[in-house]
C-alpha cells in the first residue's frame, strides 16, 4: 500500500483467498453478496468491527493518499471489490454490511461516586497497561452514584477486570462484575446518513428474534450492539435478511 502511494499508482490490487468484500461472512450467511464498490469509511468501520478482509491501517493509508484499493481473489480472474472515495460509490445502500466480533468481554463498575475525575481513575490504569477499551456506557446518576460499563478484547479481560477492581476499591465503588460470553454485532452503511429509523429497525429485528441488547454504540454510518454470544449467528442472519437481502428498502421514519 505504501509503495503504491509513493509511486502514484492508479490503484493498489490486494489479492486474498476471498473474491472481495462481502455484505457479511459468507460462511455464516449463504445469501451474502460481493460488493462492487465500498467507501473507505465503510471499509474502515467494517474492518474495525470484525470483517477480516483488510487491515484498518491499510485502508486508512489508502484513504489518506487517495489510492483506490481493489480486493480480489488470488485464484480467479474475476473483478473483486473496489474501495474508493465516498462520491465514487455508485450504489449507496442503507446498509452495506453486517459484521460481528466474538472477541469481546464486558466489565461493569457499579456504584461509583458521580464526581469529576472518576472515569479517568478507572481508565488510566487500563491505558497504561496497553488495554484498548471499545464501547463505554455510563448510566444516569442516581443518589449520587453511577455505573460504568465498558468492553475490552477478550484476551485482555483478566487483566482489565483486575485493574478495574483495584480502581473500584480505591474509589469506594460498590462492586465490579464482568462477562466474557458476549459478542458485538454491527450494521454499516453510507445510507444511514440520509435515512431515519435505521437503528430502531435494527432493534426491532433483534427483538423479534428474542435477542436482548446489552449495550449500544453508534456513529454516522454504523450501529453496534452487544448481545449474548450464543445469539451471534442468529442476529447476523436476521439483520442481513432485513437490511441486505430485502434490498435497499427505506426504513420507516420513526425515531
Amino acid at each position: 500500500m505504501a509503495i503504491a502511494a509513493a509511486l502514484g499508482a492508479d490503484d493498489c490490487e490486494i489479492y486474498t483467498d476471498v473474491d472481495g468484500v462481502f455484505t457479511t461472512d459468507p460462511s455464516l450467511v449463504p445469501g451474502a453478496r460481493k460488493l462492487g464498490r465500498i467507501s473507505y469509511d465503510e471499509m474502515i468501520e467494517m474492518a474495525g468491527l470484525g470483517a477480516k478482509v483488510l487491515q484498518i491501517r491499510a485502508v486508512r493509508f489508502a484513504m489518506r493518499y487517495g489510492v483506490p484499493l481493489h480486493v480480489r481473489s488470488s485464484f480467479k480472474p474475476d473483478e473483486g471489490t473496489r474501495v474508493v472515495r465516498e462520491e465514487e460509490v455508485m450504489e449507496r445502500l442503507v446498509v452495506s454490511g453486517v459484521t460481528y466480533n466474538r472477541d469481546e468481554a464486558k466489565i461493569r463498575v457499579r456504584g461509583l461516586k458521580d464526581v469529576p475525575g472518576v472515569a479517568a481513575e478507572v481508565f488510566s490504569p487500563l491505558s497504561k497497561a496497553g488495554i484498548v477499551v471499545d464501547m463505554i456506557i455510563q448510566n444516569l446518576s442516581q443518589d449520587g452514584t453511577t455505573d460504568l460499563t465498558f468492553t475490552v478484547r477478550r484476551q485482555d479481560y483478566t487483566r482489565a477486570i483486575d485493574l478495574a477492581q483495584r480502581a473500584a476499591q480505591s474509589l469506594g465503588a460498590a462492586a465490579v462484575d464482568g462477562d466474557e460470553g458476549i459478542a458485538k454485532v454491527s450494521i454499516v452503511g453510507l445510507g444511514m446518513k440520509d435515512h431515519a429509523g435505521v437503528a430502531s429497525r435494527m432493534f426491532r429485528v433483534l427483538a423479534d428474534q428474542g435477542i436482548n441488547i446489552q449495550l449500544i454504540s453508534t456513529s454516522e454510518i454504523k450501529v453496534s450492539v452487544v448481545v449474548d454470544e450464543q445469539h451471534t449467528d442468529r442476529a447476523v442472519r436476521a439483520l442481513h435478511a432485513a437490511f441486505v437481502e430485502a434490498g435497499a428498502e427505506e426504513p420507516s421514519s420513526e425515531a
